[in-house]
């Protein structure tokens, strides 16, 4: 089996650019909505949740967190995809960032900061005033154009929990077809409770009909990372830079935020995901991309199933599947000329500091 695998349209220009060396950006942000309980599993009880994409913001680039007095993975051993997403930027020795599009927790590292907020629950009809929306957009395209001048290829990861509600809010919001097509982080998707949470959103933010304005559909039921993503994108993908959007479904909605923002920029963009992506029965994010833009669409051949420890064995199960950039910086490592049995002796090494920072092993 070939490490990366394409199903959309051609991926050879983006995998010669990230040869040539690469840019790791992890955009962080929160909403309320992530705190309804059911929908999300990024956090021990929803309040948590607040805390997940500042605790993985600091396990990428420490390799430990400082707040929460933990390691980032489930008592029973599942850990953060920023496990794959740190191995692969050591192994290849990349530079990378943290933006700071809206938390409620800010991670106790330096950041860039979109001076953003944290989103609402989205079923109140007004999740980001458009004040912040404009400035977030604005401060993003800034930011992508200085970074296209430092790196030819732009890798954009993600954390935010309920992420993939927010997206298929503001996917069927610009009337696109995601309902039920969104993935989980769970084996067990709660897509019920995702699309009734998605229609009491639209209800209460009075759209009954395709808006056409992205903007307008961020500021209504959106989160500031599809907004903050889509801005920094646009600004290194004018200046010339190959970008990758490195993500799962929610991917699909920074993607239709390009095309209603941008959409000349679309060429020098794609996205890189995980084959436990790919094959989630219960989500499908190439029939999303191939309804929004035909951008070139590749995963990463990851297999955790000779894995020594239950915990990353569970990736083979349904559990986490992608997140934090997890596929699209392992492609990138992967171009680089690294190979996935490289990469995995790096997670496996990585997994085990996790560990013994727990004080047991978890078989």
């Amino acid at each position: 089996m070939e490490a990366v695998t394409t199903h959309l349209g051609d991926f050879s220009s983006h995998l010669r650019e990230l040869g040539r060396g690469f840019l790791f950006i992890l955009v962080i942000g929160t909403t309320d909505t992530s705190l309804i309980p059911g929908i999300t599993i990024a956090g021990a009880r929803p309040e948590l949740t607040h805390y997940t994409p500042a605790a993985d913001a600091e396990y990428l680039l420490l390799g430990k967190c400082r707040v929460i007095p933990t390691v980032p993975m489930t008592p029973d051993g599942k850990p953060t995809p920023a496990l794959i997403t740190r191995a692969a930027i050591r192994l290849v020795g990349a530079g990378a960032l943290v933006v700071n599009a809206g938390v409620r927790v800010r991670p106790n590292i330096p950041v860039i900061d979109l001076q953003g907020e944290a989103g609402r629950d989205i079923r109140t009809g007004f999740a980001i005033s458009r004040d912040v929306v404009n400035r977030v957009f604005g401060n993003g395209l800034i930011l992508g154009e200085g970074l296209a001048r430092v790196s030819r290829a732009i890798v954009i990861g993600e954390s935010i929990p309920a992420g993939t509600t927010t997206a298929m809010a503001f996917l069927v919001a610009m009337g696109y077809n995601a309902w039920g097509k969104m993935s989980s982080a769970s084996p067990v998707n709660p897509r019920e409770l995702k699309m009734a949470i998605v229609r009491d959103a639209l209800k209460n933010a009075g759209i009954s009909k395709p808006l056409d304005d992205p903007f307008e559909a961020v500021s209504r039921v959106g989160d500031p990372v599809i907004l903050a993503m889509g801005a920094i994108a646009i600004g290194a993908a004018r200046q010339g830079a190959k970008v990758l959007l490195a993500g799962g479904t929610q991917m699909a909605a920074v993607l239709a935020f390009i095309k209603h923002s941008y959409k000349g920029v679309l060429s020098n963009v794609a996205i890189g995901t995980t084959k436990w992506l790919i094959g989630d029965r219960t989500a499908d994010l190439v029939g999303l991309v191939r309804e929004i833009a035909e951008v070139p669409l590749a995963s990463v051949n990851l297999d955790f199933g000779d894995m020594p420890y239950e915990g990353l064995r569970a990736y083979e199960e349904g559990f986490v599947k992608e997140g934090v950039g997890a596929g699209g910086a392992s492609i990138a490592a992967i171009a680089r000329g690294y190979s996935i049995k490289q990469l995995k002796e790096v997670i496996l090494s990585d997994y085990r500091e996790l560990l013994r920072g727990v004080g047991s092993i978890i078989h």
